[in-house]
Formats: structure tokens, C-alpha cells, sequence
């Protein structure tokens, strides 16, 4: 049983399957009008050390649409780590709030916050991993495509954080994952191995574009440079040229392919407007998904039983 959600590759396959199981279900309620309230009365304390839309909007409305509350909590104001240490604010937080999203470029803050808080903590994204997108993205994919099974991700581009997060789950949904990058740009070789060795797929990291595309069912990309990488964008835009995903690229790939990106899209450099806004593109279908996929892990996390505990509480003994 997990108590929070960091990282993908904490749960089983069977557990992100239930997450997208109830997703789905989610979903249907919500456009069939049916709105229950089984957070009713809590509240989620929302932590943002960088820019945000989808984030912010999805989980503030989320939780509302479970009929709890969310507060924004900005870092110029708490200054995680400078102005008060991450576990005494984990220690505070928990007796006023009932669970804590992180939005932030350390992923050791998120993990010291799950260590320290008695009360459930979401990692809606670090400079590791960004597990939240690939549920969304993973319901998206399953909404088009069936299901896993033989089914192969291209990813084109940084090995970054969101890459990192689909090796996760490739490592325990069988799929096939390949991430096609210029040499360099891996990304964390420890992540690459423990999907090589965990996954029941093939995992595969690839310099050609051509051979990395091949048969792909989808195809997915993001920006060059992430946040705090802003120094590196020029560079990393004569780096990553050849890597950009447009019709050229999209032919590489299956004839139903699907293109995919988590947003926001630099138009121009990664991708053009031509793949992006083209019917093949489901960029949109992944972005609402963030609202169902991450009321799904709010919902698992956060919803007390018969004595008034979350799951993470009665594991730890009591509030």
C-alpha cells in the first residue's frame, strides 16, 4: 500500500492500474453531472517553487470537485529550506492541513516532506521526475490506443524528468519505451537501468531517429530546456534541431501514430504547428486528464475510513 506518490516506481503495476481504473472513473461521473464529495471538509496545501497552469488549476479544482479545499502556498513566502527547514514544515503543515502537493526543483524536498509529514504528499513535479503527467499522459494514451501491451512511446528529445517518469512506468506496465535523444542527454543512467532490468517490455534508449521511431504507436516530445535550464537554450537549440518532431518525423512512425507533449510547447523548436494542431495530436486529452489522474491519487490518498484515517495514518498508527 503507498502512503504517498512520488514516484512511479514505488507502486506495482497493478496499483498505477487502479489509479487509471479510477481515473477513468472519475472522469464519467464528472461529465455524466455526478459530483460527490468524499473529501468534503479537508483541505490540500498546494507548494509551488515554479511557474504553473496546469498544475495549479487541475488540483485546485480537483480538490474542489471532491469538495475540499486547496491553499496556495508560494515559495517567496515560505522558503522551503532557507527561511524554515523542510521537515519543520512538514511538521506544521500536518496538523492544519489533511495533504501537501510540491511543485518544486528538488526532488529531495519532496521526499524529506513524505518523510517527515504524517499526512499524504503528491510530487507534482521535481527536476527528477514528474509522475502526475505520465498517469495523465498513460489514461490519455489508454483512451486512444487499448491497452498497453505491445504498444511503443518514442519519446524524442531530453532525457528529462517527464522522460524519467515513463521509464518508471515502463518498468511496470508492459509497454515499450524508447527515448531518442542526442548523445549526452540520457538523462539519469540509474533510472534507464532499473527500467532495463524491471520492465517487461523492451526499454531502449536510441540516437538515430529513424531507428528510435520506428513502428512507434505514439510519439512524444518536450522543450529542450526546462526550468532552470534557461541558459542553456541556445545551445541546446543547435543540439536539438535535428530531434524536432514534424511531418518528417511523424512519417517515422506508425501511420495512426498519436503525438503527444505535456505542455507547454515551445512552437517552432521541438515541435511545429502542423504536428501539434493536427487531428493526430492528443495533447489536449493528456492535459485534461491531469484534473481526473490526479483527483484519482488525491482521492486514494487523502479519503478516511471508518475511524477518521488516511491511508498513511493508520499505517503510521493513528494522527
Amino acid at each position: 500500500m503507498f502512503t504517498d506518490f512520488i514516484s512511479l516506481a514505488e507502486l506495482t503495476g497493478a496499483q498505477i492500474i487502479e489509479l487509471l481504473d479510477l481515473a477513468d472513473a472519475l472522469k464519467a461521473e464528472l461529465k455524466a453531472g455526478k459530483r460527490g464529495q468524499p473529501l468534503a471538509g479537508q483541505t490540500l496545501a498546494m507548494i509551488f517553487e515554479k511557474p504553473s497552469l496546469r498544475t495549479r488549476v487541475t488540483f485546485e479544482t480537483g480538490m474542489g470537485q471532491l469538495g475540499g479545499h486547496a491553499i496556495m502556498l508560494e515559495t517567496g513566502h515560505i522558503r522551503l529550506g532557507e527561511r524554515e527547514s523542510v521537515p519543520d514544515v512538514a511538521r506544521n503543515l500536518e496538523r492544519w492541513v489533511d495533504g501537501i502537493m510540491a511543485r518544486t526543483f528538488s526532488h529531495d524536498t519532496v521526499v524529506q516532506l513524505a518523510e517527515y509529514a504524517r499526512i499524504p504528499v503528491i510530487n507534482a513535479l521535481t527536476d527528477k521526475l514528474h509522475p502526475c503527467q505520465i498517469l495523465a499522459d498513460a489514461q490519455a494514451l489508454r483512451e486512444h490506443k487499448g491497452d498497453f501491451e505491445n504498444l511503443k512511446v518514442a519519446f524524442v528529445g531530453d532525457g528529462n524528468n517527464v522522460s524519467a517518469s515513463w521509464f518508471h512506468f515502463a518498468a511496470r506496465i508492459p509497454l515499450n519505451y524508447t527515448l531518442v535523444c542526442p548523445p549526452g542527454y540520457e538523462g539519469a543512467q540509474d533510472v534507464i537501468a532499473f527500467a532495463q532490468r524491471e520492465g517487461a517490455g523492451e526499454i531502449a534508449v536510441s540516437h538515430d531517429i529513424e531507428a528510435g521511431l520506428a513502428d512507434a504507436d505514439a510519439v512524444y516530445t518536450d522543450v529542450w530546456a526546462s526550468m532552470g535550464q534557461e541558459e542553456e537554450s541556445e545551445a541546446r537549440a543547435k543540439v536539438f534541431a535535428p530531434y524536432q518532431v514534424n511531418a518528417r518525423t511523424m512519417a517515422l512512425a506508425k501511420s495512426d501514430a498519436v503525438f503527444m507533449h505535456c505542455l507547454p510547447a515551445h512552437r517552432g523548436e521541438e515541435v511545429t504547428d502542423e504536428v501539434i494542431d493536427s487531428p493526430r495530436s492528443i495533447v489536449f486529452d493528456q492535459a485534461e486528464n491531469r484534473l481526473h489522474a490526479q483527483k484519482a491519487v488525491m482521492l486514494t490518498l487523502m479519503q478516511r475510513d471508518a475511524d477518521g484515517l488516511n491511508r498513511k495514518q493508520r499505517q503510521r498508527g493513528g494522527i
